[in-house]
């Protein structure tokens, strides 16, 4: 397999286009994984994948060809770019067309190797975990690290270089009572496993199997309900990928209002900010776009193009949406680019524990799953509880209870949110497989609606 870095040469100098962007990504991943307390799989593999975009100046504007491949034959190179060109001169004009950005030659890492893992990676925890495998408990998990690095070169002289190291951790535990079995969840985003505190994981388990012993049902209805990180960020997660400005200024988001978008709403009045910052510490992410489709969210157009962070709500109030470099300026608005990240800020240094402490009556929920949208006008979603849904009467913790099916829209969660913790890394369970680097408190919703009970389990 040729480097990278000579790929885009190679792809650039044969290109006939009025400009091409490559962008190659080399992938190299590992995995673990244990069913029944028992280590059943592990391994690693390596591929690449890369996109030639080819551009075509047309007398009604620019046409865009792409073509996408994970061969690793040189002698395919040829075809493959031709293929893009041809796509190029059979498209109509791009909508979202802008001038290439330029570059100023490569980066000092540009003709670096790509980086690699190994499930050596999981050394540091898997003697702790197989530990705990004599236990009462069954354990099943999975453990997965991957490191992309990336490269992206233009006809215009960009040459960018990313190296963009992502793993999680899940442990799912079930505790036999006789007449029923306990079940709940923990997980842990990480870089690269060294901070991972997996003895904190297996005992925040313990802890909820323990609060699994008594199990009650309750009806559906609106309850004083306290979120975990992990589960907030679900739900903000999907907020985030909603906050497109065409689709608000156009009218058909929940970021509309009439004759505009909801930019400068006041929410709440809890000092709450969701930024992207590709540059805070430990959930860092390329600080550059790379497209390869044109999106409401991103465009081809702007690969390169600086991913600065993005306050989408500042002190509580709605503060941003998404634009690519020619929706913003079709509507008057500022380019900004969507992130990788996200954090929730703004809360007290209250712990979740300290949270408990101070519920009269109320719902501990630890998970979301099955998220799906039911009104993008109003962005209400719905979902299922699982691993976890416990009942707090008198400032404790005191059983567990059924599941449930759930109706919120997470713009009217923020709204109602009446306290906010103290902000820690944590992993989003629903969509941990797509978005990983997370940051959130606990939070309080007074009114949190459970629209009907649900017999998963």
């Amino acid at each position: 397999m040729i480097p990278a870095a000579d790929l885009v040469d190679q792809v650039l100098s044969l290109s006939v286009a009025d400009h091409a962007i490559v962008i190659v990504t080399d992938v190299s991943e590992a995995s673990l994984r244990w069913a029944n307390s028992s280590m059943t799989t592990n391994g690693s593999s390596t591929y690449r994948r890369w996109t030639v975009l080819s551009f075509i100046d047309k007398p009604d504007g620019t046409s865009v060809g792409v073509v996408n491949s994970a061969t690793a034959d040189a002698g395919d190179i040829p075809d493959l770019v031709r293929a893009s060109e041809e796509a190029a001169r059979g498209a109509a004009p791009a909508t979202d067309a802008m001038p290439l950005l330029g570059g100023h030659g490569a980066e000092s890492d540009w003709s670096e190797p790509a980086e690699s893992t190994a499930v050596e990676v999981f050394s540091a925890f898997t003697p702790t975990l197989a530990q705990q495998f004599s236990g009462q408990d069954r354990l099943f998990g999975f453990a997965h690290h991957e490191v992309h690095t990336t490269w992206l070169g233009s006809s215009t002289g960009l040459r960018r270089r990313w190296v963009q190291p992502t793993g999680s951790i899940e442990i799912n535990g079930k505790r036999d009572y006789g007449s029923h079995t306990a079940s709940a969840w923990v997980g842990a985003g990480t870089p690269d496993f060294t901070d991972l505190d997996v003895n904190a994981l297996l005992a925040d388990l313990d802890t909820r199997l323990g609060w699994g012993a008594v199990q009650r049902e309750l009806p559906a209805g609106r309850y004083p309900t306290i979120l975990p990180p992990s589960a907030i960020g679900d739900l903000l997660i999907y907020m985030m990928w909603s906050m497109e400005g065409r689709g608000a200024e156009e009218g058909h988001t929940a970021f509309a209002r009439q004759g505009g978008t909801r930019i400068g709403e006041h929410l709440t009045d809890i000092p709450l900010t969701l930024a992207s910052d590709p540059h805070a510490h430990g959930l860092e992410y390329a600080p550059f776009v790379t497209a390869t489709v044109s999106s409401d969210l991103v465009s081809v157009f702007d690969n390169g193009m600086p991913a600065e962070r993005a306050e989408w709500i500042r002190d509580g109030v709605i503060n941003a949406l998404a634009y690519p470099r020619a929706h913003a300026h079709e509507f008057g608005a500022t380019p900004t680019v969507p992130g990788e990240n996200l954090l929730l800020t703004g809360g007290s240094k209250a712990t979740l524990d300290e949270m408990v402490s101070k519920t009269e009556r109320g719902l501990l929920l630890t998970c979301l799953w099955y998220i799906r949208e039911v009104d993008p006008a109003s962005l209400l979603l719905t979902g299922l509880t699982r691993d976890g849904v416990y009942l707090i009467e008198d400032g404790a913790v005191t059983c567990a209870v059924n599941n449930f099916r759930f109706n919120e829209s997470p713009i009217d969660v923020v709204r109602r949110i009446t306290e906010a913790g103290q902000t820690e890394r944590t992993l989003p369970r629903e969509w941990k497989d797509w978005f990983n680097r997370t940051a959130m408190p606990p939070v309080r919703v007074p009114d949190f609606h459970m629209s009907s009970v649900s017999k998963a389990t």
